[in-house]
């Protein structure tokens, strides 16, 4: 993005060369790819972190900056000259948008730990009169920030299908927020989380064939095109918003139909689909639940019965509340963002999709799939191809209170091993969630009917109920 508003961070001035493959590469980041064993405390910081703070908007350095400036336009004759300058100049259209959508984009002074898709980054000052983001950790988080692949609002694409749109704007964000997250999990499985998007050409060959999936024609496998023709059975079309829970299912079909196609194992997608729902297929209240029988299944269905287990994305569609997010939902979010196995979040404002990567104290990093480009088809063979409009130097965060509560999070499982820490981290996440967890784990779906049954009972309602101490219900509504 080329115009940086007022109160963000620009990561591209933070550059820091290291070896990403060293897990200790700087004092303040620590890799969060660590056993069981030491998983516990910095979930435990993060929730108390949630717990005590207040949610902040505006930190002093930035108001500070605000003042000179006041003071700075009240002195000059031209005043009225100098603030066109300084709209324009500064991206008003991206103004207007974060107005609109209500985000506040200012990232903060903290010195508290950064969860960025499950590695912590630690913001270690070296002296007093520094600045947290002039730190080597800060630093390694911007680094890591920017080579996350952003996926945006495209104009001048082939219309799709039979429509006569040949742009996404106003209506593709979820659409636009969901090829993040899947690209994500596609960067992890072929290149590995450590991975960070090269300063100099020739590319790597599988960065350019997973940017090559998300271009906007049918050429293109995870293309918009294609994302619509998937998801007609859940009423995706041109022009219209789609939500969460939709546009999982539209992944987990175009998955499916992909497999069908093909006679052979398709690798432009070499992982297995699982969304979690609540019972009777996600048609009834209660907390959804991962079984993992149905898991295996899933992935023995991707191997064509030749494997017990493959890599699998996890997808887990929720409701958690009316208006806004139940308080008590915050701190369990947050945690998500800690596991190894995270893809983030998708969300936003009613109508406005983000995806959400991260988090600090009371707040959450996103990017933003709102700005219009032109539409890109990379070619697969192309490794000196301009990527710049696929990434994204622009830090911003908005308080975790303020995301719809309609979301989807996402999780990348590498093998059998991986996926049953995941669990693991998921049922002591459940656990710590005084009988309101996003998401529980069961073995076997026998198990899983008659619990979610029970719940839904007390819970299929519309109500919402009081935030009374020890209060086991929670809010949730038909997905």
């Amino acid at each position: 993005m080329k115009n940086i508003p007022e109160g963000t961070t620009d990561s591209s001035k933070n550059s820091y060369t290291s070896s990403t493959d060293s897990p200790d590469r700087i004092c303040g980041s620590i890799c969060s790819e660590a056993g069981p064993s030491n998983r516990r405390s910095p979930k435990s910081s993060l929730w108390s972190g949630f717990l005590v703070s207040a949610f902040s908007v505006f930190d002093t350095h930035s108001e500070s900056r605000v003042c000179q400036k006041n003071q700075e336009t009240s002195t000059k004759n031209n005043g009225w000259t100098a603030a066109v300058k300084r709209v324009m100049n500064g991206g008003s259209m991206r103004r207007i948008q974060e107005r609109v959508l209500g985000y506040k984009t200012n990232v903060s002074n903290s010195v508290s730990d950064i969860w960025l898709l499950g590695v912590c980054y630690k913001i270690c000052l070296e002296e007093p009169s520094q600045e947290p983001v002039q730190t080597s950790g800060y630093a390694a988080f911007s680094e890591d920030f920017s080579s996350r692949i952003l996926t945006t609002y495209r104009k001048g694409f082939v219309c799709i299908g039979d429509s006569k749109y040949t742009s996404d704007v106003n209506w593709g964000c979820m659409l636009r927020s969901s090829q993040m997250l899947v690209a994500q999990a596609l960067l992890i499985h072929r290149l590995g989380r450590s991975w960070r998007k090269p300063s100099q050409q020739p590319f790597e060959k599988d960065y350019i064939e997973i940017l090559h999936m998300f271009g906007d024609s049918e050429d293109s496998a995870f293309s918009i095109h294609n994302l619509l023709k998937a998801g007609e059975g859940y009423a995706l079309a041109p022009g219209s918003w789609v939500g969460p829970y939709a546009m999982c299912r539209t992944w987990e079909t175009l998955a499916r139909r992909k497999i069908a196609e093909t006679k052979v194992q398709d690798d432009s997608f070499p992982m297995a689909i699982y969304v979690v729902s609540g019972d009777e297929d996600g048609e009834r209240g209660g907390a959804p639940v991962l079984c993992i029988e149905d898991a295996m299944r899933q992935c023995s269905e991707f191997s064509r019965g030749q494997h017990e287990w493959s890599p699998i994305l996890v997808l887990v569609p929720l409701v958690l509340g009316l208006d806004k997010v139940n308080p008590r939902y915050l701190p369990l979010l947050a945690a998500t963002f800690t596991f190894s196995q995270s893809l983030g979040i998708l969300g936003g404002r009613p109508g406005a999709s983000t995806y959400l990567i991260g988090v600090q104290d009371d707040k959450v990093f996103y990017l933003d799939p709102h700005e219009v480009q032109q539409a890109v088809n990379i070619s697969k063979d192309n490794l000196e191809a301009d990527t710049s409009s696929y990434h994204c130097n622009v830090i911003r965060q908005i308080p975790l209170e303020s995301i719809d509560p309609s979301l989807a999070i996402g999780f990348y499982c590498r093998d059998k091993d991986d996926f049953d820490d995941f669990c693991l981290r998921a049922s002591e996440l459940a656990a710590e969630s005084n009988g309101a967890p996003l998401f529980t784990v069961t073995q076997t779906r026998n198990l899983s009917i008659s619990s979610s049954s029970s719940r839904a009972q007390d819970t299929d309602t519309f109500d919402v109920p009081d935030d009374a101490e020890g209060s086991a219900q929670d809010d949730w509504q038909l997905l």
